[in-house]
């Protein structure tokens, strides 16, 4: 179904080519996981399925890339439109229309499908994805899960042979990621579509996976039956990340095959007395008070009189479901959001009656696109810009906190060239020069691999010691299970649980990280808190 030979892809300027001598085959309903560290050219390859790779991303492709028979060399994206749907990594900046309906027929309406067919599978999709109830929603108002449930519905509405998914959970809840994965497997084993997914929260997609195909540094592929792979990959999900350490064979790729080997290792950690390792709640001072915050969208309410306070040195995670209320309520909390009730409160100013660059100083929020704060050609003129906004005299600040998230970023690149954790960095690094005491970060991890996750982390734990509030909006409960002091969940734009992290994320069928799924009822989040108290008791 799909067949890469030889396949080399280079781009302007790059000093080595982002693919190197790819061969590939991808049968009929087979479902391929694509992995490896962020920005090693995983979307590149991707790209090349459908013809985005060269006809619009531009470069050079050498070799062959044939889907269902058809050479992308010589058909272009728009010529396999109703053979392979594609979603990409942010699908805000592939919408066409207005509203949910509008787009979810756009591409059928491209093909000339009868009208009446076309209000069928519109019907039928929605009520796949679970988006019926936003038929008639501008796009523009929905959340970022809701979004990209709309994007992977456009793409379902032409009924492509195959479908290509650059991280399609990642700005998805757990329940609703379980839904789109539903919908996906229910492709491939009753219709025979043949799925290719990006994605780097390999403990929401592994289990399901025919083959893992990971893209290595220098462009080259190595691919095989997830097992075998995950047996050596450096990516792996915290499942069997457990798995190696407690020497279980075969490996296990999910909770329930796990959970068959590990009556033994709870039983080890059940008699240890040694407590938890678990991150304690600092008990710095007040930074930030939010009295009965209310956030209205026209006849939507989004936040319903929410009460919220932040301490120094703390890390407070926001989770909930797409549309809770967690980005309305940070850009609330920031003070350029709009607000028609409540009270913020950063000592005794408000932000969001101040300048945004008086308001920086007080609360800084990295968003959930983060190139939305980027609008200057390269990496040097962002860092010189951010220093000026900042008033800042030397020009180097910016750049200095740039070095200590990410080293090595060429000061002459292009924001938008940037990998996904460069950009967060570079955002990042242009807030803290402000030097806020409040640091808000909305869904952090999209696009980030394991590694650049705990570079991230190591950021955080810092920005925390410095005495600063860290509040993060995340669906991503293993990066949760790692950073948290505190979880705060919302529902409905409410807040209805507020506590320890170890107390939340357990009692939760939702929210639980893999590890405490597995080690149930003990308290445990993590590889590392294991590997602590086993370490300890010995």
């Amino acid at each position: 179904m799909i067949e890469l030979r030889d396949v080399w892809v280079s781009y302007k300027d790059a000093k080595h080519p982002t693919l190197a001598g790819v061969d590939l085959h991808i049968g009929e309903g087979e479902l391929a996981l694509v992995v490896g560290p962020t920005g090693v050219g995983k979307s590149t390859l991707l790209g090349a399925m459908n013809g985005l790779v060269p006809h619009f991303t531009g470069g050079s492709l050498r070799g062959c890339v044939s889907v269902d028979g058809l050479d992308t060399r010589t058909h272009r994206p728009r010529d396999l439109a109703d053979v392979v749907g594609f979603v990409g990594q942010d699908p805000q900046s592939g919408f066409v229309t207005d509203t949910v309906e509008e787009e979810l027929a756009y591409s059928m309406e491209q093909l000339a499908v009868a009208p009446d067919v076309m209000r069928k599978r519109v019907e039928e999709t929605m009520d796949l994805l679970g988006i019926a109830e936003l038929h008639d929603r501008p796009l523009f108002e929905l959340s970022g899960g809701q979004q990209q449930r709309v994007a992977i519905g456009a793409a379902l509405t032409a009924h492509p042979r195959i479908l290509v998914l650059d991280e399609p959970t990642s700005a998805l809840d757990p329940v609703a990621a379980e839904d789109v994965l539903a919908t996906v497997l229910r492709l491939v084993h009753d219709l025979s579509v043949t799925v290719v997914l990006a994605e780097h929260r390999l403990e929401r997609v592994v289990q399901y996976a025919d083959r893992i195909v990971e893209v290595l540094p220098g462009g080259s592929v190595k691919h095989g039956p997830p097992a075998r792979m995950l047996s050596f990959t450096n990516v792996a999900p915290p499942v069997v990340e457990l798995g190696r350490f407690a020497g279980w064979e075969p490996l296990p790729l999910s909770v329930r095959d796990a959970r068959r080997h590990a009556s033994p290792l709870r039983t080890r950690l059940d008699d240890l007395v040694m407590p938890l390792t678990a991150r304690k709640p600092a008990k710095g001072p007040l930074l930030l008070r939010s009295c009965k915050v209310i956030v209205r969208y026209n006849s939507t309410v989004a936040v319903r009189e929410v009460s919220l306070d932040l301490y120094a040195g703390e890390v407070v995670v926001l989770m909930g479901r797409n549309g809770s209320g967690k980005s309305s309520l940070l850009w609330a909390l920031q003070g350029t959001g709009t607000r028609q009730g409540g009270s913020v409160l950063v000592g005794t100013s408000d932000p969001g009656s101040l300048s945004a660059e008086r308001a920086r100083a007080l609360v800084g929020l990295v968003p959930q696109t983060s190139t939305d704060l980027l609008y200057l050609d390269t990496v040097a003129e962002e860092c010189t810009q951010a220093d000026k906004d900042a008033g800042l005299e030397s020009g180097t600040t910016t750049r200095k906190l740039l070095d200590s998230l990410v080293p090595e970023i060429d000061d002459a690149s292009h924001p938008r060239d940037l990998s996904e954790g460069q950009r967060l960095a570079l955002v990042l690094a242009i807030q803290l020069a402000a030097a806020p005491k409040v640091i808000l970060l909305d869904e952090p991890t999209r696009g980030l691999d394991y590694a650049a996750k705990r570079l991230l982390i190591d950021t955080i734990d810092r920005l925390a010691a410095e005495g600063r509030a860290v509040v993060i909006s995340t669906h991503d409960v293993e990066f949760a299970a790692m950073t948290a002091d505190r979880v705060v969940v919302m529902a409905s734009g409410e807040i209805v649980a507020d506590g320890p992290a170890t107390d939340i994320l357990v009692a939760s069928p939702a929210f639980a990280p893999q590890v405490s799924k597995v080690l149930a009822p003990l308290p445990y989040l993590t590889v590392e808190q294991v590997k602590a108290a086993l370490d300890g008791g010995r």
